[in-house]
C-alpha cells in the first residue's frame, strides 16, 4: 500500500513523502492515528501542491540562511560535557544538544534536523558537524568539547 506520510517517521520515512507499507501497518496504524493518507490521485495532487508551497517558502528563507551561515563561518561552538576521567562522555552529543548550544551562543535558531554530524561524539575533544540549512547553504561548524 502506498501511503503520504503526514508527519516524519522514524525508520518509515520524511513528511509529506510517499512510500511503501504492508496493508495492515498502513490500515491499522498509520491512517487512523491521522500519520498518513492513502496516495491515490486526489491526494497527490494536493501533496503536489504542498511541495510547491514549501519550495516557495524555502526559496524566500535563502537569504536568511545566507545571513546565518555568514554569522558561524568563522565560530566554534564550544559545549560542556560530564565525561569520566579517561575522556569518555556519560552518553554521547546529540543533534539536540548542538541546536541548543548553537541558540545559547549565537542566538540562532535552527532546525535539529538541519544538523548533520559525521560521527557519533562520545570522548572530549574537537569534532565538526555540518549544517544543511539550505540545498545551495550548507555551513560546517567546528565543535570543542569541553568536560564540566
Amino acid at each position: 500500500m502506498d501511503v503520504i506520510l503526514l508527519k516524519d517517521l522514524e525508520k518509515v520515512g520524511y513528511k509529506h513523502e510517499v512510500v511503501k507499507v504492508k496493508n495492515g501497518y498502513g490500515r491499522n496504524y498509520l491512517i487512523p492515528k491521522k500519520l498518513a493518507v492513502i496516495a491515490n490521485g486526489i491526494n497527490m495532487k494536493k501533496l503536489d501542491k504542498i511541495r510547491e508551497e514549501d519550495a516557495a517558502k524555502e526559496a524566500a528563507r535563502l537569504g536568511e540562511y545566507t545571513e546565518m551561515a555568514k554569522l558561524l563561518d568563522g565560530k566554534t561552538l564550544k559545549l560542556g560535557v560530564k565525561a569520566g576521567t579517561s575522556g569518555k562522555i556519560f552518553g554521547s552529543v546529540t543533534n539536540v544538544q548542538i541546536m541548543n548550544g548553537i541558540k545559547e551562543q549565537f542566538e540562532l535558531d535552527i532546525d535539529r534536523r538541519k544538523i548533520v554530524l559525521n560521527e557519533s561524539i562520545k570522548e572530549i575533544g574537537s569534532y565538526t558537524a555540518n549544517l544543511e540549512l539550505h540545498p545551495e547553504v550548507t555551513v560546517v561548524l567546528p565543535i570543542d568539547l569541553i568536560q564540566e
